[in-house]
């Protein structure tokens, strides 16, 4: 019989509902494992067992009273330290903004509580969220439980690491440049970045209003071991919020059960370097969606070298523009990191941001024509597998964006869905699957991912290795 930290958030919500276990012994179950794993992960940085042991006594009621119960009723979850939740303080992993307090919940929050959900625990991130490496100047490294000497990816690497630690069920990240992503890739979970403007997101700790690229590109949503847990929580994360004027009450297209699809595969992603057994993870997903009835085909979506570009012309005006601020918060590692992406990649003019924008529009309709012949658009997640600790520091910050992160860079650009599913190992580290397609496909896309899940089965809850 399984632990219950090892069961997955639905699995969860349903014995709580139906009386088996309480909410209680669930939040215990995994408090205990939070004791057994953390020390060595790194993971978690801030805990509210009272609280949540005060939530889960609450959500036990409602189940004796007979209450209506959300999908999550008496689970708990986890929330990334640069989203709000209500008497903690946003730090964004850095010093700075160690006694930042929120007074109230960002929407995402909101809506994982009415959902039932239980926040018990924050986790790690690098510095403002602007590295892939979860390394923070505030809360130290967190580890990759598949090998301490090896990145759990970044930004969101707190949550993966202790999601696959079995430490939470479920839990919330954010995602500019693959920050919901790169760490379900590296740490063997499943995510999604959805459609941008799908998922509201909002901050009352300043600065409270986005720049460019954080407005076109920057989205929060779901991390779990299951995709079912995904789907479930993008479900109750979506709609429109007037906390943030970017979201929408998007209808959300799906897979009907017996719809197939025409998908193109990118083992190979062109712009660098793909770790051979990571091309055949992408293959084989491939192969278990042609099994399943899919149309495969190997292609290759238009203008893929120009959106990495774009994508880090777009980010890096903003960072140049903010960089005094940045270098009174960053520490001296997290700021190089920075510095070295602005040599490589040097701040666009204002002739080139407006030229930028049409470029950026024109990609996105090139990849939406794309979509109309191909819906689902199979890559790796990252191209190589994860990196040892400060890889990232060193004189090769072009191969590390170039060669490992190149793929998740269109969902960013083009505001649409990707989905991350663990499928398969390369040098014995799990790989990532990524399934993209068309905005507002985010459920079309679980649907894709939930197949290639089905033909492996999930690697993770692990107990952590050691060394």
């Amino acid at each position: 019989m399984s632990e219950l930290w090892q069961l997955s958030a639905l699995e969860l919500a349903q014995k709580i509902r139906s009386g088996d276990v309480s909410s209680r012994e669930v939040l215990e179950a995994h408090l205990e494992r939070v004791d057994a794993v953390n020390p060595h992960l790194n993971a978690i940085v801030r805990r509210l067992d009272d609280e949540a042991r005060a939530a889960a006594d609450e959500a036990d009621r409602a189940v004796s009273d007979g209450d209506e119960l959300g999908v999550f009723h008496g689970v708990p979850c986890t929330v990334k330290e640069n989203i709000d939740l209500a008497g903690t303080p946003t730090t964004q992993g850095v010093p700075a903004l160690a006694e930042a307090v929120a007074p109230i919940d960002a929407p995402t929050v909101e809506r994982m509580r009415a959902a039932g959900a239980i926040p018990f625990a924050r986790t790690n991130l690098p510095d403002l969220g602007l590295r892939v490496h979860t390394d923070s100047s505030l809360h130290g490294l967190t580890r990759n439980p598949w090998n301490p000497n090896v990145t759990a990816g970044g930004s969101s690497g707190g949550e993966a690491s202790a999601i696959a630690a079995g430490m939470s069920p479920i839990g919330l990240g954010n995602d500019i440049g693959g920050s919901l992503r790169n760490p379900a890739h590296c740490c063997g979970i499943a995510s999604i970045k959805p459609t941008v403007g799908v998922v509201p997101m909002a901050t009352v700790i300043p600065p409270e209003e986005q720049l460019a690229s954080a407005q076109q590109m920057l989205c929060e949503g779901p991390m779990a071991r299951r995709v079912a847990d995904v789907r479930a929580g993008l479900v109750a994360l979506a709609g429109w919020s007037p906390r943030d004027p970017r979201s929408i009450p998007a209808v959300l297209t799906d897979l009907a059960d017996d719809e197939r699809v025409k998908v193109a595969v990118l083992a190979e992603p062109p712009g660098g370097a793909t770790h051979p057994e990571i091309a055949a993870a992408v293959r084989s997903a491939g192969d278990a969606l042609a099994d399943a009835g899919h149309e495969v085909s190997e292609a290759v979506p238009p203008m893929y070298d120009e959106v990495l570009e774009m994508w880090a012309a777009l980010l890096i005006g903003d960072l140049t523009v903010m960089m005094p601020l940045l270098q009174e918060v960053m520490s001296a590692e997290a700021t190089s990191v920075v510095d070295a992406l602005r040599t490589q990649y040097p701040a666009p003019s204002l002739e080139s941001v407006i030229e930028l924008q049409a470029a950026r529009f024109g990609a996105m309709r090139a990849w939406s024509e794309f979509f109309t012949e191909h819906p689902i658009v199979l890559s790796p997640t990252w191209a190589l597998p994860a990196f040892e600790h400060g890889a990232d520091l060193g004189d090769d910050v072009e191969g590390i964006i170039a060669d490992t992160l190149r793929p998740v860079m269109p969902g960013n650009l083009l505001g649409i869905p990707a989905a991350v599913v663990p499928h398969g190992t390369a040098d014995g580290l799990p790989v990532g699957v990524q399934v993209m397609g068309e905005r507002f496909t985010d459920l079309r896309c679980l649907a894709v991912a939930e197949a290639i899940e089905r033909a492996a089965g999930p690697p993770t809850p692990i107990d952590p290795v050691l060394a």
